[in-house]
């Protein structure tokens, strides 16, 4: 079981019709840094936080996929690629707007276990940040996944295990980390070398920080998304990943069980409404 930096949600916000995209040719290499200020397009646009994951999302426009199943494709590929801020270990917000007007709020925000209770972080009297923060209490039921899997089934055109098998080679074979992520695991690499098994993927083999330019290569990732890939969402809602965790959060003094990964659930919640200069401005609503 790999632990993350820190548990994060994911927030994706699509703006943009759902209908099946055509063919279209190919976008060609992305673009270095200075040439990413402005972009046109005739059909779709795709916007994310890493290049690798901008262009899994091309590709599945390419093969015929719509604006939800490029969303899916682009989150479980930031999964690998910036496991530090996204993942199927959090959260998610997706925002969808359809072709016919409507527009869903689909909440995949974690779950806290049944077992939480108000004092969990309070120590003689004292509240702790640190245990909100990082180890088995500071994480509660992921929900990323069980969103882009609502998603595509009610608003997407691809199935769950065609988007998320590319991410999986991607962990397999390994990318070059950038600076952001190298900077990123300076910061918390600390935190990092109190979880062995973490550290012996995310920090280099005498234990120092990766550097940009290093090649990580996530195997048990790759794993779990091609175990997902054949079996679905009780891989990991009630199957191994739910009771790999609850072992280890049994044995490291977390709340989480097998039962509160069954019991997960999203939640589909009604957008938020304002406006700005005469236009509709739809946002999320708390979760």
């Amino acid at each position: 079981m790999r632990f993350r930096f820190y548990t994060a949600a994911l927030f994706l916000i699509l703006l943009v019709a759902c209908g099946p995209r055509e063919q279209t040719e190919s976008p060609g290499p992305v673009l270095p840094p200075a040439a990413r200020h402005h972009a046109t397009a005739s059909n779709a646009i795709v916007v994310t936080s890493h290049p690798i994951a901008t262009r899994a999302a091309i590709l599945t426009y390419q093969q015929g996929g719509n604006a939800v199943d490029a969303a899916v494709a682009a989150a479980l590929t930031l999964g690998v690629v910036e496991g530090h801020n996204s993942g199927i270990g959090g959260g998610c917000f997706m925002l969808i707007h359809t072709p016919k007007g409507e527009t869903i709020a689909l909440d995949g925000r974690e779950m806290a276990p049944a077992a939480a209770h108000r004092d969990m972080f309070v120590r003689d009297g004292i509240a702790r940040t640190d245990l909100s923060q990082t180890g088995p209490l500071a994480s509660g039921v992921p929900g990323a996944l069980a969103v882009y899997d609502h998603a595509l089934r009610a608003f997407g055109t691809l199935p769950l295990e065609e988007l998320i098998l590319p991410a999986a080679e991607i962990a397999a074979r390994g990318f070059p980390v950038d600076d952001i992520w190298a900077r990123r695991c300076r910061s918390v690499a600390e935190s990092i070398r109190a979880f062995p098994y973490s550290a012996s993927i995310l920090l280099r083999e005498d234990g120092s920080p990766r550097e940009e330019g290093d090649i990580l290569i996530q195997s048990d990732l790759a794993h779990t998304y091609r175990n997902i890939a054949a079996a679905g969402l009780d891989h990991f809602y009630r199957g191994f990943v739910a009771k790999k965790t609850a072992g280890w959060m049994a044995k490291h003094g977390g709340l989480i069980t097998e039962e509160d990964f069954a019991n997960y659930r999203m939640k589909i919640r009604e957008p938020v409404r304002s406006t700005y200069r005469g236009r509709t401005v739809l946002g999320f609503p708390p979760p």
